[in-house]
């Protein structure tokens, strides 16, 4: 059964060749990534990542590759041990969610990862029965999600007073393994400010058996767009 979660964002600045020089916030991120990984890869060698993206519903398997080629730089990565270079030819329009999978899954020594993309608008009953199905599973979850992106002056898009209180509730969520805070997330105000809580809502599928500890790992807005980085571990 998955006795591990980790709860990470997907942006392509956690990618080191896509950045000329990181700033401190950056490099705080990045570690925090990386903590959030390996913590996975202690637990098991085998991770299904879930996230959402326009293209979804739809399933990568672990001898896909990618290349983030479409952000700057022909950097290529592989959900499986499986590379470029053994004959797997990479995926140009491989989804970022899966890309970033596949870039912690080698920073974190893991064998293989399993990406599942939900579509945007899925039902949170639906997110929750995933996550229970994936729950008696032999493996360790990534949770591919963001928070808002107009926070503040700096985001990318107009600000939106409502953002803020947002990325407060799910900071406090993901440090508490409140299940049900994330079930009652509001599918219209999540699509506005730009979170994708379909992800999120497959976590009280996960944990609803057993006892879970959470600790946030990092929480912050460094260039307009909100992140948490978090584990969640079964304790009994």
């Amino acid at each position: 059964m998955i006795t591990r979660v980790a709860v990470v964002p997907y942006p392509p600045l956690l990618v080191p060749a896509l950045t000329v020089r990181a700033d401190a916030e950056t490099e705080r991120l990045r570690g925090a990534c990386l903590r959030a990984v390996s913590s996975l890869a202690d637990s098991s060698a085998e991770w299904v990542a879930v996230g959402v993206d326009p293209s979804g519903p739809i399933r990568f398997s672990s001898n896909t590759a990618g290349t983030f080629a479409a952000y700057g730089r022909d950097v290529r990565v592989s959900l499986g041990d499986a590379t470029p270079g053994d004959g797997v030819e990479p995926d140009p329009d491989l989804p970022l969610p899966a890309l970033i999978a596949g870039l912690l899954r080698e920073q974190a020594g893991a064998r293989a990862v399993d990406v599942r993309l939900l579509a945007p608008g899925t039902p949170a009953e639906q997110c929750r029965d995933l996550g229970a199905e994936l729950a008696g599973a032999d493996t360790a979850l990534l949770v591919l999600a963001e928070g808002s992106n107009c926070s503040d002056e700096r985001s990318p898009h107009r600000p939106d007073h409502r953002a803020a209180p947002l990325d407060d509730l799910l900071a406090t969520a993901l440090a508490g393994v409140d299940a049900q805070a994330l079930m009652e997330l509001d599918p219209a105000l999540c699509a506005e400010v730009g979170v994708p809580r379909e992800a999120l809502q497959v976590l009280p599928g996960v944990v609803a058996d057993g006892t879970w500890r959470g600790e946030l790992l990092y929480s912050g807005t460094p260039f307009g767009v909100t992140y948490e980085v978090a584990t969640w571990t079964r304790a009994d």
